[in-house]
């Protein structure tokens, strides 16, 4: 790959995953609950997640989605029902001071943050967006999906740290049952309004 088709593959990835989004938002939400170190689990399990869909988009498990919509429907509807079940996990969490580890509740998991990514439309078409835009023919082609993986690796990373730490510095300025209850509601609240947005696609 050339070094302008690496950079362009870097910002569409970049952007993808900077952008708000369920991950983003869940991230942000655990880091401010349950504090930064308590939070990289999560952020593992998405770019598993991530990895998976971007390898099943490289060798053709993905192109069933277009070869049947209806599957493509399904997806969308457990997506949503998904991302609701998120979003009420998140707006009923129980209030425990993030600096007392050992009353906490548990955040969710890295599995369950991995399994977000297979309901969640915006990944599948980062990774068809990837494979289908920056993949290479012939011999080439597993290198630039390796090159993809990387890529792919890399953004989650940095795009992750990024939402996780303004989680855990939103999570030093509430002090107190009230502003808790208030910042779970706002979160749930945001994490359901990523349905619409899965059918808008």
């Amino acid at each position: 790959m050339t070094v302008g088709l690496i950079f362009s593959l870097f910002t569409f990835l970049f952007i993808a995953a900077i952008t708000p989004g369920p991950n983003n938002v869940l991230l942000t939400s655990s880091a401010a609950n349950y504090g930064f170190r308590r939070t990289l689990m999560l952020l593992v399990g998405i770019m598993l997640g991530m990895q998976s869909i971007l390898y099943l988009s490289a060798f053709g498990v993905a192109a069933l989605l277009l070869i049947y919509p209806a599957l493509h429907l399904l997806m969308k509807i457990a997506g949503s029902v998904y991302l609701l079940w998120l979003a009420w996990k998140t707006a009923s969490a129980n209030y425990a001071p993030v600096k007392t580890e050992s009353n906490l509740s548990r955040p969710v998991t890295w599995y369950q943050g991995g399994l977000l990514q297979f309901l969640n439309p915006k990944a599948w078409l980062m990774g068809l967006g990837a494979v289908g835009s920056y993949s290479l023919a012939g011999d080439q082609f597993f290198s630039s999906i390796v090159v993809m993986s990387i890529a792919m690796i890399s953004v989650n990373l940095v795009a992750g740290l990024i939402w996780m730490a303004s989680g855990a510095l939103i999570g030093r300025f509430l002090r107190g049952r009230q502003a808790w209850f208030i910042f779970n509601i706002m979160m749930g609240l945001f994490t359901a309004l990523c349905v619409p947005l899965i059918w808008l696609e």
